[in-house]
């Protein structure tokens, strides 16, 4: 009987935990339904008080929203595209004024190319910010040089939030519940029974707990994706108007230039061609100079 009422009680906090899982999902969704009613209901009786009262029911109701509208948790990321004369001294600037904002920098990737003799140098920062501080830093950012892209979003995870903490404060309970329950436990197999429950139920709170985190983390701390590109040298080489206006000595070092360029492409075209005629041409010459010799050595006795 010991051994029943345990497993039954232990069934039964699975279910009341799942049943409250599901009913934190579900309530969001009543609680924004019944907030949007009773809006709807304090705007209509409010409107006879805005009406003789003058303006300040306006002012009260914008300050309203203004106060909701920063109560939500919300993701901000960006990305800015700027091309900048000097890639170590931009890299530097943004660097000072994250660390000026009480952010970080996350990631960095630099690559430096050549364009004959020249070189220029690309790259990307990803910073972190206080929410805050965003915008400013991405003023910053634009400031650099000539901006190329501006990007940014926003995502309102607020009722992410909201439904993970309930399923937590449930899975909570249902933890505590689990934990009277091993106390309780008389036999090896509800020991068992309750610490298998127990542990699904510990894995899913600290799964969820992550999750949570993880949110909170991008929602103090926003996010921008900086890439700086230096100017492409263009070399400065001026083509005459007419073919025959090129200096002499020029026109003599081009045409050597072009020798070299010949040369070396009969080179490797040779070295291409090489093993084709050792794999083919060399067996068929052996065969035909062995069959040409042995029809001069036995065509005369015939």
């Amino acid at each position: 009987m010991s051994q029943r009422r345990t497993l039954l009680l232990v069934a039964v906090v699975a279910l009341v935990a799942l049943a409250g899982c599901n009913g934190a999902g579900n309530a969001g969704g009543s609680a924004d339904m019944e907030r949007a009613d009773g809006g709807a209901a304090v705007s209509a009786t409010a409107a006879p008080e805005a009406t003789s009262s003058g303006g300040s029911g306006g002012s009260g109701g914008d300050a309203s929203v203004q106060a909701n509208v920063q109560n939500r948790a919300l993701i901000k990321t960006g990305t800015v595209r700027v091309e900048v004369d000097d890639f170590q001294r931009s890299k530097a600037n943004l660097t000072a004024a994250v660390a000026g904002y009480g952010g970080f920098v996350s990631d960095t990737t630099q690559e430096r190319h050549g364009v004959g003799n020249e070189t220029y140098t690309t790259g990307r920062l990803v910073l972190r910010v206080p929410a805050e501080d965003f915008d400013a830093l991405v003023e910053d950012a634009k400031a650099e040089g000539d901006v190329e892209v501006v990007q940014t979003n926003t995502e309102d995870v607020t009722d992410r939030l909201v439904d993970l903490e309930a399923r937590l404060e449930n899975l909570r309970a249902q933890r505590d519940q689990l934990r009277d329950l091993y106390e309780q436990a008389n036999t090896t197999e509800d020991v068992l029974a309750v610490q298998r429950e127990l542990s699904g139920v510990q894995g899913e709170i600290e799964r969820l707990e992550a999750q949570k985190q993880s949110l909170e983390d991008r929602v103090a701390y926003s996010t921008l994706t900086v890439e700086l590109r230096e100017p492409r040298p263009t070399p400065n080489r001026v083509a005459p108007d007419r073919w025959y206006d090129t200096p002499v000595l020029s026109a003599f070092l081009q045409s050597v230039d072009g020798v070299v360029v010949v040369a070396r492409a009969l080179v490797v075209g040779v070295a291409y061609a090489l093993p084709y005629v050792l794999a083919f041409v060399l067996p068929v010459a052996l065969v035909g100079g062995v069959a040409y010799r042995y029809r001069e050595r036995w065509l005369p006795h015939q």
